[in-house]
């Protein structure tokens, strides 16, 4: 009867646990799509309640207006404004402005200038002290951009990867008698991730008024993949010779696939030189100790002896 009795109370709380979990994903995919709609440009401003501050907006206003004036007096930021608004395209912070990204490593290495400064002040800085805020320092100015370049590039690889699954979802559609640009709409619904993003900003700027061909071109320029450009050239190719776009996309997949091979087959060919390092630095000084190491004591304590 026990048996029975826990049997039931386990099958309930297991009961409780799906419904729970059911919520949680409807909540999730409600979630998710807000998202998407806020990245089509519809996200309402709520307006913040009186009497208090947001401290992330008065920052973000603060970066913005000291960005804003270190471009308009520095001749050298001007010239890299273009490819840092690339860099943070790629990256997929479109709602970041580059004066907002340089006003914020400004204020990292004003920060860091600030600490060192308080130090020196109040008698407590020394030469391990100083050395530590210069490096603060460099590092606030050069730390932002090194993440947002990293996320850039592990963004991009991402939709490298994704790339062939989207070509063969666009085959299927368009063998099935659906037209390319309805595909395209469907691919850019089912597909999440970057590569979803850039579909559907790409979608985004055919309705403002590009032709397809401009929205693949702004397509290529943002993600700068070998397999993004590849789909590109394909379709803006076959555009331009007017050859069948099933055949185009049936290619494209045959390619892709190949391409993906080589990838593995690079990456398999790279694993006994990435290899190298953890084996001589961490396994054969851990078998050195353990098979000689024995064997040395013993032979120190027998000339110690002698």
């Amino acid at each position: 009867m026990t048996l029975i009795l826990i049997i039931g109370l386990s099958l309930v709380a297991f009961a409780v646990v799906l419904v729970l979990r059911s919520f949680a994903l409807a909540d999730a995919d409600r979630r998710r799509t807000l998202d998407q709609i806020a990245a089509y440009g519809f996200r309402s401003s709520e307006p913040a309640a009186e009497g208090t501050v947001d401290v992330r907006t008065t920052l973000d206003d603060l970066a913005t207006a000291t960005g804003e004036r270190a471009l308009a007096r520095f001749d050298g930021l001007q010239s890299s404004e273009k490819r840092l608004r690339e860099l943070l395209n790629s990256a997929g912070l479109y709602q970041t402005s580059v004066a907002s990204f340089v006003g914020k490593r400004i204020l990292c290495v004003f920060a860091s200038l600030s600490l060192v400064t308080v130090l020196a002040v109040s008698g407590r800085l020394d030469t391990r002290t100083f050395l530590a805020g210069a490096m603060a320092t460099v590092m606030g100015w050069y730390w932002p951009y090194v993440r947002v370049q990293r996320a850039a590039r592990l963004r991009v690889e991402k939709i490298d990867r994704e790339v062939p699954e989207l070509v063969d979802l666009l085959v299927t559609t368009v063998e099935g008698g659906v037209g390319f640009a309805a595909g395209l709409q469907l691919a850019s619904r089912s597909i999440q991730g970057p590569l979803g993003q850039e579909l559907r900003l790409a979608l985004r700027e055919q309705s403002l008024g590009l032709t397809p061909e401009e929205a693949l071109r702004n397509l290529s320029l943002r993600v700068d993949s070998p397999a993004t450009r590849a789909f590109t050239q394909a379709l803006l190719q076959g555009e331009s010779l007017g050859v069948s776009i099933g055949t185009i996309l049936r290619d494209l997949a045959t390619d892709m696939r190949k391409r993906r091979r080589q990838s593995a087959e690079e990456r398999a060919q790279k694993t006994p030189t990435k290899i190298l390092f953890p084996l001589i630095a961490l396994i054969l000084p851990a078998m050195f100790i353990v098979t000689l190491g024995p064997v040395m004591m013993e032979a120190l304590t027998f000339f110690g002896s002698v």
